[in-house]
């Protein structure tokens, strides 16, 4: 593959996804889309860019894509982000949300669905003390391929051996073969749709939560500070949001802000100032 081509990849993925590739993941390019010239019968690199240029196969364009996007997750990844929902987001939401007995999730990247399972499980969980609730999680990911995975909610031993607990794995979970799938029960509770970020939010709704982590870290500057606004604009006022744990707002844009009393947590910059004015005055 020849700098140019390299180039027109790089454009290409950026221009459809986001991702922006930096020059040295040239390898990185070569090693994922090797299985995509096996699989549409190209015999070489430089002839997948040709074809890609030509824009005549939407199906070469799309397996490009999902070639090259991360998918790596696994249940109750970092665990902080499942503490704060656990402590801190839903006695909040079960307080404020109260008259309505409505909660509303959105699972950005959600990749082969280990974490909108995850926060389900915890719902369910908490289901004792929410009777009458109507929950909707919302999962979203650019690659049809790990939503179908999702959407079966069958994983590998080394999968359910990934953060999962025990006790999960016995309660919610059901042995298929070599695989375990998560129960009707917990799949019905989250409704998957392709979505790319680069694409209007406006259709999903309003938002009381959003988890959308590890995944500004391939985009531009410019590109996570308009994603971080779009995702705002999808937050109620008094909406929260999660990152990854090298992600941040800060220095990217104004429309979110730091919860002054809580790590990674993230709420609407108007919200924000609030908190922390009424703290300052309860001193």
């Amino acid at each position: 593959m020849t700098d140019a081509e390299f180039e027109a990849l790089r454009v290409f993925l950026k221009a459809r996804s986001g991702l922006a590739l930096s020059p040295d993941k040239r390898y990185l390019v070569e090693s994922r889309l090797a299985a995509v010239c096996t699989r549409f019968k190209i015999e070489r690199l430089s002839h997948l860019v040709r074809e890609i240029r030509t824009g005549r196969s939407s199906a070469l364009e799309k397996a490009t894509i999902e070639a090259m996007t991360t998918n790596e997750t696994f249940f109750f990844r970092d665990k902080t982000p499942f503490d704060l929902f656990q402590e801190v987001l839903l006695p909040k939401y079960l307080k404020e949300r109260a008259a309505s007995r409505r909660l509303r999730i959105w699972c950005a990247a959600a990749s082969s669905g280990q974490e909108p399972y995850s926060l389900a499980m915890l719902l369910k969980e908490a289901s004792a003390r929410m009777p009458g609730w109507h929950i909707d999680i919302v999962a979203t990911d650019i690659s049809t391929e790990v939503l179908e995975k999702a959407k079966a909610g069958l994983y590998n031993q080394f999968e359910v051996q990934r953060g999962l607990p025990i006790r999960f794995l016995v309660k919610y979970f059901t042995q298929v073969g070599e695989q375990w799938q998560i129960s009707q029960d917990i799949r019905s509770m989250i409704d998957f749709r392709y979505l790319n970020l680069l694409d209007d939010f406006s259709r999903l709704g309003q938002f009381d939560i959003v988890y959308c982590r590890n995944v500004l870290i391939y985009f531009d500057a410019a590109l996570k500070a308009d994603v971080l606004r779009r995702i705002a604009n999808t937050m109620a006022a008094d909406g929260s949001l999660l990152l990854g744990a090298s992600e941040t707002v800060l220095g990217v844009t104004d429309a979110l802000a730091l919860d002054p009393g809580h790590r990674g947590l993230y709420a609407k910059a108007a919200a924000a100032n609030v908190t922390k004015l009424f703290a300052v005055r309860a001193r």
